[in-house]
C-alpha cells in the first residue's frame, strides 16, 4: 500500500529490543531523594519486545498495540498516551531531531507487563533506535543511552543487551563480556506488581526487623565468573534478589511457584526484579524445554528463553 499524502511518503522502521533477567540484585536503604542504591547483574533474554515507528503528517506522536502481541492485552491496563514509555521515547526524540515527523508507535508486546522484566524499558529502547532512523537523527550509541537514561534505568540496559553490572539506582552500566549461554523458564503472571510498591514493602520488612542495609558498591564477582564460563550449577548458589521477600510478601503464592520449579527439575530460581515474573535457572535448552512443559502441566504459563542476547536493534526499514 503506498502511504502518500501529497509529497509526504510514509517510512516504517521497525525494532526489537530484549527483556531482561536480574540474575543478582543487591538492594541498599532508601536514600533522601526517595531511591535505592543497587548493584545488579543484568542480562538480557531472547524474549523481545517490538517497535514499528511509521512517519506520519500530523504532527503527533500516537500509540497502540498490535494484535501480535503475545500478552492478553485485555487483562493490562496500558496507557496509549503520554505516560506510555515509548510515548516519552519519541517525545524526547522529537526534542533532539531536526527533521522530526509525526509517528505512529504499535508495539507488539511479548514481555509481560509490570513483570519485573523491564518490558516497558524495552520498547522505550526500541522507540528511541526506531525514531534515530526514522528522522536520521545520527546519534551515536552513547548519545542514546544519555537520553535512556532519563527514561528510566532499565532503559540503557535494554538498549545495551548482552550482560552488565548496574550500580547507582541501576542506569551506571558497565559491559561484562559474557559469551556462554545459559538457560532459563520464565513463569509469568496473569497480573502485575508496583516496582514502587515492591521497594516500600522491603522497606517496611527492614525497618520492622531493624536490619541495617550499608549501600551497595559491587555485585559478588562469583556471578560474573559463573555466567562467563556458563556454570549453571556454580550460578544456581549465588543468585540472589533482595526484593524478592518483599515480592513474596504481596504474593504469597510466588513461593509456591519456585518450590514448584524446583521440585519439577529447576537448578534454582528467584523473583525477576520486582517481579512477579519468576525465573528458574536450567541446565541446557533441553531441560529448559523440558521444565516449561511440565510447568504448563501443572497449569503455569511457562516459557524457555536463553541469553545473554543482544540489545535493540533496526529489523527492517520500509519506505511505504
Amino acid at each position: 500500500m503506498n502511504a502518500v499524502r501529497g509529497r509526504f511518503a510514509a517510512r516504517t522502521v521497525r525494532v526489537k529490543a530484549p527483556g531482561k533477567v536480574n540474575v543478582s540484585l543487591d538492594v541498599g536503604p532508601l536514600r533522601a531523594d526517595g531511591y535505592h542504591s543497587v548493584a545488579s547483574v543484568y542480562l538480557a533474554v531472547s524474549l523481545y519486545e517490538e517497535v514499528a515507528a511509521t512517519s506520519t503528517d500530523t504532527g503527533e506522536i500516537t500509540v497502540s498495540m498490535s494484535p501480535a502481541s503475545t500478552l492478553d492485552l485485555d487483562a493490562v491496563d496500558i496507557p496509549l498516551d503520554e505516560r506510555n514509555l515509548a510515548y516519552k521515547a519519541a517525545a524526547i526524540m522529537r526534542d533532539v531531531s531536526e527533521h522530526s515527523t509525526g509517528v505512529h508507535l504499535e508495539i507488539t508486546k511479548r514481555v509481560p507487563v509490570a513483570g519485573g522484566m523491564g518490558g516497558g524499558s524495552a520498547d522505550a529502547a526500541a522507540t528511541l533506535l526506531a525514531c534515530d532512523a526514522l528522522w536520521n537523527s545520527g546519534l551515536s550509541r552513547d548519545e542514546l543511552a544519555h537520553l535512556a537514561a532519563e527514561l528510566g534505568a532499565d532503559v540503557p540496559f535494554s538498549l545495551l543487551g548482552g550482560t552488565a553490572v548496574g550500580l547507582g539506582v541501576g542506569d551506571e552500566l558497565s559491559p561484562a563480556l559474557v559469551k556462554a549461554q545459559t538457560d532459563w523458564v520464565l513463569v509469568t503472571a496473569d497480573f502485575g506488581l508496583s516496582t514502587p510498591e515492591v521497594f516500600r514493602t522491603l522497606d517496611g520488612l527492614r525497618s520492622a526487623e531493624g536490619i541495617e542495609i550499608e549501600e551497595p558498591a559491587a555485585v559478588d564477582p562469583r556471578i560474573l565468573t559463573a555466567l562467563r564460563s556458563g556454570d549453571a550449577d556454580a550460578l544456581s548458589r549465588v543468585l540472589v534478589n533482595d526484593l524478592q521477600r518483599a515480592a513474596i510478601e504481596l504474593v504469597p503464592g510466588l513461593r509456591d511457584t519456585l518450590g514448584l520449579g524446583e521440585s519439577c527439575g529447576a537448578i534454582a530460581g528467584l523473583v525477576s526484579g520486582s517481579g512477579p515474573t519468576v525465573a528458574l535457572l536450567a541446565h541446557s535448552p533441553a531441560s529448559a524445554e523440558g521444565l516449561a512443559e511440565e510447568l504448563r502441566h501443572h497449569g503455569l504459563d511457562a516459557l524457555a528463553v536463553h541469553g545473554p542476547v543482544h540489545g535493540a536493534r533496526i529489523i527492517s526499514d520500509t519506505l511505504l
